[in-house]
């Protein structure tokens, strides 16, 4: 295999890590005004994703640093051509991780509501905006002959682009609703395990509508089998919280983003970023990449440190892997970070 497909799908499974990961944070920050009745209830809810949402973010990291290095040029025209929305998507990271820091600094209900809609809209935004951005890259966008993206920022609010928006936005809300029936107990957990199964439908029929138009479009035998299988594992998610089961119910929404994911990329494969102009030019994995000294540098790096992060990622989870519950929450807000909130 060559070194351009393998850290094609090595960008693919970094994608795969930080949806399945950090979608269920995005759910989380969401159903933060609608599960959160009051402010230990949002304290519980924020305590679910304290320890791990700062790690999860480190795949989008990882991803954007070896797209720079394995491909400058694909990264060098999406970072050109979806400026706004990466930047938005940005701004918004940075506003839920300072929301996060400082909403227990001070005991006062405005200040810590004004931080609790950060986290929403911090939530909110890239669920969405994420979608779309990767819809377009599957749709193809204006690239010229010269590889320059010659579009503007109302090119990517097509339809296709919006129901993938869509589409992430409620898969990533049904993903955070499992992952809150799976770690809190009391009434929180029977709101989130009802709640789950309501939008999880909703996430069903978009992911049906969003992923049956790209394989209609730029779909090949790979992508059908992945695409299926996410379609099984999301209602084998709902069936196993219709039964009381939440950590199989993660497990199946965590499996649906993980394969959704998974298809689009065997789809795409081998462009990178397809142009939509007749006389353009696409990027695939052969034009877009580094030299093969470079990609031989980094897949030894890669092979060195990657167990090593997995394996400290998998030891936090373990940690911090039991139920929490309004009971565990004082009455005074301590002044600590989210851990402790």
């Amino acid at each position: 295999m060559e070194l351009t497909t393998v850290w094609f799908s090595l960008i693919a499974v970094l994608w795969i890590g930080y949806f399945a990961l950090e979608g269920f944070d995005f759910g989380v920050g969401i159903l933060l005004p609608v599960l959160g009745r009051n402010d230990r209830e949002r304290r519980v809810l924020i305590n679910t994703i304290g320890p791990v949402w700062d790690g999860n973010e480190v795949w989008v990291l990882v991803a954007g640093g070896a797209t720079f290095a394995a491909f400058p040029e694909w990264y060098a025209t999406l970072f050109s051509g979806f400026y706004l929305p990466l930047l938005l998507i940005l701004v918004a990271l940075i506003a839920r991780g300072v929301a996060f820091e400082y909403r227990a600094k001070v005991d006062d209900p405005r200040w810590r509501g004004a931080w609790d809609k950060a986290i929403f809209f911090g939530s909110l935004l890239p669920a969405i905006l994420w979608g779309v951005a990767f819809a377009n890259i599957l749709r193809g966008v204006p690239i010229d002959a010269d590889k320059e993206y010659v579009g503007g920022f109302f090119n990517l609010l097509n339809p296709y682009a919006l129901l993938g928006g869509l589409m992430t936005l409620l898969l990533f809300t049904a993903h955070g609703a499992m992952f809150i029936a799976l770690k809190t107990d009391g009434d929180i957990r029977r709101r989130a395990r009802a709640l789950a199964g309501g939008v999880g439908l909703a996430a069903a029929g978009a992911a049906v509508a969003f992923l049956g138009w790209t394989q209609l479009d730029t779909g090949n035998l790979g992508s059908a089998v992945l695409f299926v299988a996410a379609a099984v594992s999301l209602l084998a998610g709902l069936f196993a919280v219709e039964r009381l089961r939440e950590g199989w119910g993660f497990i199946g929404t965590f499996a649906t983003i993980a394969l959704g994911v998974a298809g689009l990329f065997v789809a795409l494969f081998p462009d990178v970023m397809p142009t939509s102009l007749a006389d353009g030019t696409s990027l695939t994995t052969t034009t877009a990449a580094a030299t093969e000294y470079t990609l031989k540098i980094m897949t030894v790096v890669a092979v060195i440190f990657t167990p090593v992060v997995l394996m400290y990622q998998g030891w936090t989870y373990w940690v911090f892997r039991k139920r929490i519950s309004v009971e565990h929450i004082p009455e005074a807000v301590p002044v600590t970070g989210p851990v402790a909130s």
